[in-house]
């Protein structure tokens, strides 16, 4: 870690040489991208110990926290953001509520680098937004709702489906999910709700997608009336969101949670005509996958 800011500095200086040509810029941008690779081989180190020791781990991250912290400086690079906030994520995703002896050195940058131009490190400050919710505990219930409009301003961000930009899209709904489901004391959920469901189906991070989804079953086992709408008007449309997650596979068939999303589509299935209107209204690869999956889980 001390050598990878020295070298950043060296970098600083040989841009400033009057040798400096498009060669040099060729020779110094390598050796960003293999301290780049170092940094991600540290976070994964440092990911494998706090899953093994979560906050007996506090002792010895005491010891390098200086660098992580100067890793979080607004004048650093994006690359240093980025695996900075991975840290803290892991500081809160394994430490729990103990984390907040932490929070004066990452909840203001982990809230700022939310709305960060480079998708990288938008995604790892969502992230850690999404496992604050989910891990916390009640000390970041202000902070929970101070992001949100920031994590809904991305997700309905004109350009946010796009290649670019979808995974720190769909990590932002993840992270609203997550929030809602397990910090919501300063929110009014139900007002939130509709919008969340408008945000549906997401495909591309098959890590976060069986927190939307679980939090999709639980909110039609419970017949939230937000959620199945007025009369269930909104049957169509969460069965076209369930069928659409099978299409992308977006989750595992195995998995608990689409076990649950077959469970409440055969709930459906038993209404008779309810559910031919909801098929009617698929796609033909939507029907294709939505039988398929109920097939594959018989």
């Amino acid at each position: 870690l001390k050598e990878h800011f020295e070298k950043e500095v060296e970098r600083l200086e040989k841009r400033k040489d009057e040798d400096y040509d498009e060669v040099v810029e060729e020779q110094l941008a390598d050796e960003n991208n293999d301290d780049i690779y170092t940094l991600s081989k540290i976070a994964d180190i440092l990911h494998a110990l706090f899953i093994a020791y979560k906050t007996d781990f506090f002792p010895y991250l005491d010891q390098i926290i200086g660098h992580f912290v100067k890793m979080l400086e607004p004048d650093r690079p994006w690359s240093d953001h980025q695996w900075g906030l991975c840290i803290f994520d892991d500081v809160i995703e394994y430490g729990g509520p103990a984390c907040a002896k932490y929070q004066g050195i990452f909840l203001a940058p982990m809230l700022a680098h939310v709305m960060d131009k480079s998708p990288e490190v938008r995604q790892a400050a969502v992230y850690g937004c999404g496992v604050l919710g989910m891990h916390g505990g009640d000390v970041f219930s202000a902070s929970c709702a101070e992001v949100l409009p920031r994590l809904v301003e991305i997700i309905t961000a004109p350009d946010s489906r796009s290649a670019e930009n979808i995974n720190a899209t769909e990590n932002a709904v993840s992270a609203v999910t997550k929030i809602l489901q397990h910090n919501n004391k300063a929110l009014n959920v139900d007002e939130i709700l509709p919008h969340w469901l408008s945000w549906l189906p997401v495909w591309e991070d098959t890590d976060e997608a069986p927190h939307v989804y679980g939090y999709l079953c639980h909110l039609i086992e419970n017949n939230h009336p937000a959620i199945l709408g007025p009369n269930n008007v909104n049957l169509p449309k969460l069965i076209a969101i369930i069928a659409e997650a099978f299409h992308r596979e977006a989750i595992s068939i195995d998995h608990i949670v689409a076990q649950r999303m077959l469970n409440i589509v055969r709930l459906i299935q038993g209404s008779g005509e309810m559910f031919q209107f909801c098929v009617t209204q698929l796609t033909p690869e939507q029907q294709l996958a939505l039988n398929q999956a109920l097939s594959c889980a018989k």
